[in-house]
C-alpha cells in the first residue's frame, strides 16, 4: 500500500509540474501575442506610403472643424482628449472618426465596460520612433486589425460606449506602444502624450 501511495504521490507531482509548465507556456504565449502586431509589422517593408509623415485631427478632418475638446489631457487626470461636436448632446453620434496619420491597425474590437469599441493604430515616424493613437467609445468600427490605413481614412464612428456616456470620442496618443489598454484616467502620465499638442506640432514632420 505504501508503494502504491508513493507512486500515486510521484505521479501527482509530475502532473502538477507539467501543468505549471503549461501555464507558464500559456502566460508566455499571451505576452508574445500582445506584441504580435509588432512582429508582423517587422516582416513588412515600411515603404514611404506607410510612414506617418504628417498628422491631422481624428474628427472634423483635417482641423477638427465643428468639434471642441471637452476634456483635455491631464484635466481631472484624463489621459487623452474628449472630442465633442459643438452642437452638443448626442448630435455627433455616428459621426466619422479618421486615422490621424498613416499606420498599422494594432487592435479593433469591443472591450466592453467603460471602453466600448476601441481602435489602436501604431504610427511609424520618419525618425524611426513609434507612437500609438487610440480611439475609444466608438459606435461602429469600419477597419480591421492587422491592416494598414492612411491618414484621413475612416476607421469608425463616434459612439457612447454602448450607452454609458453622451456621444464623444475619447482619443489618446502614447509614445510607449507596449502599454495595456489602461484606465483612461491616472495621475501617472508616463507613456502618454498631449494629443492636441502633438498633432499641432506634427502637422508635417520635417
Amino acid at each position: 500500500m505504501k508503494k502504491i501511495a508513493i507512486i500515486f504521490l510521484l505521479c501527482s507531482i509530475i502532473i502538477s509540474c507539467s501543468n505549471k509548465k503549461e501555464k507558464i507556456k500559456d502566460i508566455k504565449s499571451n505576452l508574445n501575442n500582445t506584441n504580435l502586431s509588432e512582429k508582423k509589422i517587422k516582416k513588412d517593408t515600411l515603404t514611404k506610403d506607410k510612414i506617418a509623415a504628417s498628422f491631422d485631427f481624428p474628427v472634423g478632418k483635417p482641423n477638427a472643424e465643428g468639434y471642441y475638446n471637452a476634456q483635455k489631457f491631464k484635466k481631472n487626470f484624463h489621459l487623452g482628449d474628449d472630442w465633442n461636436a459643438v452642437t452638443g448632446g448626442n448630435s455627433d453620434l455616428g459621426d466619422p472618426i479618421y486615422a490621424i496619420a498613416n499606420g498599422y491597425i494594432q487592435e479593433a474590437k469591443d472591450f466592453k465596460g467603460g471602453w466600448g469599441n476601441v481602435v489602436r493604430i501604431i504610427h511609424f515616424l520618419p525618425n524611426k520612433k513609434q507612437i500609438v493613437s487610440l480611439y475609444a467609445h466608438c459606435d461602429t468600427i469600419t477597419t480591421k486589425a492587422n491592416s494598414w490605413v492612411k491618414k484621413g481614412d475612416k476607421i469608425g464612428t463616434i459612439g457612447t460606449a454602448n450607452g454609458k456616456y453622451y456621444a464623444h470620442l475619447h482619443f489618446e496618443i502614447r509614445d510607449d506602444i507596449t502599454l495595456p489598454l489602461g484606465p483612461g484616467y491616472s495621475e501617472d502620465t508616463s507613456g502618454y502624450l498631449d494629443p492636441t499638442k502633438f498633432i499641432k506640432e506634427h502637422r508635417v514632420i520635417k
